[in-house]
C-alpha cells in the first residue's frame, strides 16, 4: 500500500496501525537503497499521499477494512 501513490498514509494507519514515520522505517528496511529514495522523492509533499477525509472509512478493494 505505501508503494502505490494513491493510498494516503492515513489509510496505512487505519487498516495496519502504522504511523508514517513507522511506514518510511519499514520501506527503508525493505527497499535497496535506491527504490527508497526514488519512492521517498516521489512521496514526498504529495497531496494524495498526505490526505484521508475523515468521513471516509471505506477503501476502494472490498477485501480491505
Amino acid at each position: 500500500m505505501a508503494w502505490e501513490d494513491r493510498t494516503p498514509f492515513e489509510a496505512i494507519y487505519f487498516q495496519f496501525d502504522l504511523k508514517e514515520k513507522e511506514v518510511i522505517q519499514l520501506m527503508r528496511s525493505k527497499l535497496k537503497s535506491s527504490s527508497f529514495k526514488i519512492w521517498r522523492k516521489r512521496v514526498t509533499g504529495r497531496k494524495s499521499k498526505h490526505g484521508f477525509p475523515a468521513y471516509k472509512t471505506r477503501f476502494r478493494s472490498s477485501n480491505q477494512k
